[in-house]
């Protein structure tokens, strides 16, 4: 395929045959095993069998077929890649930022999206799960299925309200001399909190108002953008995961290192960029959306608390 047409090996794999030899240079020897017998499964083969189930979330049965392999092999093979993707990638592509790399990404925030003092914007989604055997009430959310919650904060995770990130200090907002702690934007689901900014709530809104919920949406696009683009790309978000919820979550963690790695490929190389695609700016919706707007498995969370905005 990498032979014939690169694009072919790319709608396959969402990724480009140089990425797919990059990245199975750095996992190779997490995924590599003894010969036991005279035909075992190469490491370029296991990790072929992964990314084909994460772009596509087929069944392990037909997968298994296509690649003339045992279902419970399968099952194996993407448990172990998975881990492997995410162990390889994660110092790398899921790095916690350091204070230096937060004021950048404050930086960022001001001069593509106008909002001043944001070092990220902050979402959930449920993830389904078939229900766990023996699981009782565990993974049974208020919405009446089972799932477990992925958090994200662009491209940044951590402990928020206890003040453990380590942010930039304080500074003044443009045109004005009192200083102003770095906040990350989220919608009306979380609540307010000194480093946590949500819209203005109600519709009985002044022009101020008005506008500052304008200004904080913008901002919040970029999260909005980087789960909508996480399951059109890996379709394996596209229904519940008929997996136990240990390998469930594997699966996720690597495709969210997959989804931050080949941003950075698209950076890097940004008149080839395909992943990425075309994003929501304003009224003009994202590509992603072509994709997942009726058809995902990324579920809003709802409401996280019974605090209100002040």
């Amino acid at each position: 395929m990498r032979e014939i047409d690169d694009q072919k090996h790319y709608n396959y794999f969402r990724m480009s045959s140089s990425a797919f030899d990059e990245l199975l240079r750095r996992i190779e020897t997490l995924i590599s095993h003894q010969r036991t017998h005279s035909a075992p499964i190469s490491s370029s083969q296991r990790l072929a069998v992964t990314l084909r189930f994460l772009a596509t979330g087929c069944s392990y049965q037909s997968l298994a077929a296509s690649h003339e392999l045992g279902s419970a092999t399968v099952g194996c093979i993407v448990k172990e890649v998975c881990e492997a993707i995410w162990t390889a990638l994660k110092d790398d592509v899921v790095a916690f930022p350091s204070v230096a790399k937060w004021m950048e990404i404050q930086e960022e925030f001001w001069s593509l999206w106008n909002f001043p003092n944001c070092v990220g914007a902050i979402d959930g989604k449920h993830i389904r799960v078939r229900a766990p055997a023996n699981s009782g009430s565990s993974f049974h959310n208020y919405k009446g299925y089972f799932s477990f919650i992925l958090m994200a904060v662009c491209d940044a995770r951590g402990a928020l309200i206890k003040g453990e990130l380590h942010l930039p200090p304080p500074s003044p907002l443009p045109g004005a001399v009192v200083r102003s702690p770095p906040v990350f934007v989220a919608d009306e689901a979380f609540p307010l909190k000194v480093n946590l900014m949500r819209p203005f709530s109600g519709t009985n809104l002044t022009a101020e108002q008005r506008k500052y919920n304008y200004q904080h949406c913008r901002a919040r696009w970029v999260i909005e953008n980087a789960f909508g683009i996480l399951a059109a790309r890996w379709r394996v978000f596209g229904k519940a995961m008929e997996c136990s919820v240990d390998t469930t979550e594997l699966i996720t963690k690597g495709c969210v290192a997959l989804h931050n790695f080949l941003c950075g490929t698209d950076q890097l190389q940004a008149e080839t960029a395909r992943y990425i695609s075309r994003v929501d700016e304003g009224d003009v919706l994202g590509e992603w959306r072509q994709v997942v707007e009726t058809d995902t498995n990324l579920l809003d969370t709802g409401r996280l608390t019974s605090e209100h905005a002040t």
